[in-house]
């Protein structure tokens, strides 16, 4: 019987061993589960942020792309200004020579119109002096018609003598 008492006794304390292991493991359970939350808690929190992070990574490849973009239209805005530069400075040079052309063209214009006054006048004088010389002539016909009339007369008259 001591033998049975001495093996209950030993049942017991390895009962009251697995009791208290057994609480131990519950206690590491629980700690574990609580740990466990935690974590699921804390990836949750962190796929969260992931895909914040993920959609803003996105948004700032989109903007990348837009101000690539940019940057390209930009250069060939820069071409096109210097394209444009460079035609606006040839149309400005041949505007400057049609303006020295036209000054020349004005020039040589108001020489003709001086000369042209001046030949006017020229012309206005000697049409002048030709109206003149004509009035001469008329006049020195009708004195030779009238001295041939009186040569005839004075003719017919001698001839009648």
């Amino acid at each position: 019987m001591d033998r049975i008492k001495e093996k209950m006794n030993q049942l017991r304390l390895e009962a009251d061993e697995a009791a208290t292991q057994n609480e131990e493991l519950k206690a590491k359970i629980k700690a574990l589960e609580q740990d466990n939350l935690a974590k699921e808690q804390e990836i949750t929190s962190l796929s969260h942020k992931n895909n914040v992070l993920e959609s803003e990574v996105e948004n700032l490849e989109n903007k990348n792309k837009d101000l690539k973009a940019s940057a390209d239209q930009g250069a060939n805005h820069s071409t096109e200004v210097e394209t444009l530069t460079r035609r606006n400075q040839l149309l400005e040079e041949e505007a400057e020579e049609a303006d020295k052309n036209l000054r020349e063209v004005n020039e040589r214009l108001r020489q003709t119109d001086v000369k042209a006054g001046h030949l006017e006048r020229k012309v206005q004088a000697l049409e002048a002096e030709r109206d003149q010389w004509e009035s001469k002539y008329e006049e020195m016909a009708q004195k030779y018609n009238k001295v041939q009339k009186d040569l005839e007369e004075l003719m017919a008259q001698i001839g009648d003598i």
